[in-house]
C-alpha cells in the first residue's frame, strides 16, 4: 500500500501541485490539505481520492503557486491587530508579560498574510486541480503495482523456501521415532527392581509416538501453501486473506516445533518461521 505520486498542472498565471502518499493502514485513513481559494472543493477532491485509492494512511497535499510576476504577498493588518488585542488582553488579565518579539510571534498566526492574487477559484481552476489530482493518483496507483510486482516475486520465492524446509522433515521422522523409543527403554532399565508389562509398554509407547505424529500438521501446512499462492494469483483487494492464510501457517509450524522433539527438525522449524515473519511483515503492503 505504500506509494507516491505528484503531478503539476499550469495554468495561465498560476501552477497547480498535487503530491499523494500512502502507507500502510486496515483500512482507509485520508487526509487532504488544500489552500484556502480550493477550501468549498475539498470534499468533492476527498470523495475522488476515496473511490479510487483502497486502503492505507494517504495523506494529500494541493499547492497552488503564483506564477504572476506582479503577484505579492501582504500583511493583513487587521488580522495582526485582532491578535495582538487578543494577547495584550491575555497578558494583563493574566499578569503575565507581553511577548518580547511580536513579529516572530504574530507571523505563526493563520492568516497573516494573504495574497493580492484572486481568493475566488475559477472554473479552469477547478478543473485543473480535478485533472492534477487524477494524474497523480494514477502515478501512485502506477508506483503501488510496480511494487506489486517485486512482491508477488518475494512472496513466491519465500513460500516455495518454506516448501523446500519441509521437503526436508520426513528425513527425520524415523530417525526421532526410534531415538524416542530408545530414550524410554533406557530409562527404564536405569530403574532398579522394576517390573513392567512389555506388552503395555508397546502399547503406552505407539500412543505416545502417535501424539508427536505431525503428518497432519505438515499436510495442513502444504494445503495454506497452496492456497497463499492460489490468493496471490487473484484479483487485488485479498491483502487481508493473506494475512489470514500466513498467520493459519504460522499455526502449524508452531505445531511442528512444539511436537519436532529432534534438533535438525527444530532447525528446520526456527527457518521456517523466519521465513514466515518476512511474509507477514510485507503482507502489509497488500490491498
Amino acid at each position: 500500500m505504500t506509494g507516491f505520486g505528484k503531478s503539476v498542472v499550469e495554468l495561465k498565471n498560476k501552477k497547480i501541485i498535487v503530491e499523494i502518499k500512502s502507507l500502510n493502514s486496515k483500512q482507509l485513513d485520508l487526509s487532504v490539505r488544500v489552500p484556502a481559494l480550493l477550501r468549498e472543493k475539498e470534499m468533492e477532491l476527498r470523495n475522488i481520492i476515496s473511490r479510487r485509492v483502497e486502503r492505507g494512511k494517504v495523506e494529500a497535499s494541493i499547492f497552488i503557486e503564483s506564477l504572476n510576476a506582479e503577484a505579492s504577498m501582504q500583511f493583513n493588518i487587521p488580522a495582526m491587530k485582532a491578535y495582538k488585542e487578543q494577547i495584550d488582553n491575555v497578558a494583563s488579565e493574566l499578569g503575565i508579560p507581553t511577548p518580547p518579539d511580536w513579529y516572530s510571534l504574530l507571523l505563526r498566526f493563520p492568516e497573516v498574510l494573504k495574497s493580492d492574487s484572486s481568493q475566488t477559484a475559477t472554473t479552469e481552476d477547478n478543473e485543473a486541480v480535478v485533472r492534477a489530482v487524477n494524474e497523480a493518483i494514477d502515478a501512485l496507483l502506477q508506483y503501488r503495482t510496480a511494487e506489486g510486482a517485486k512482491l508477488e516475486d518475494f512472496f513466491s520465492i519465500r513460500i516455495e523456501n518454506i516448501r523446500n524446509l519441509l521437503a526436508r522433515i520426513p528425513r527425520y521422522e524415523t530417525e526421532r521415532v526410534e531415538h524416542i523409543r530408545s530414550r524410554i527403554v533406557d530409562n527404564l532399565s536405569q530403574l532398579p527392581q522394576v517390573e513392567y508389562d512389555r506388552a503395555r509398554l508397546e502399547q503406552e509407547m505407539i500412543f505416545y509416538i502417535e501424539k508427536l505424529d505431525v503428518n497432519e500438521e505438515k499436510q495442513r501446512l502444504t494445503q495454506h501453501l497452496n492456497y497463499f499462492m492460489e490468493t496471490l494469483g487473484l484479483d487485488h483487494g485479498q491483502g487481508k486473506k493473506l494475512g489470514f492464510i500466513s498467520q493459519e501457517m504460522g499455526r502449524e509450524i508452531n505445531t511442528l516445533g512444539s511436537k519436532s522433539n529432534h534438533a535438525e527438525m527444530q532447525k528446520i522449524v526456527v527457518r521456517m518461521k523466519d521465513e514466515l515473519e518476512q511474509i507477514k511483515e510485507q503482507v502489509l503492503n497488500v490491498l
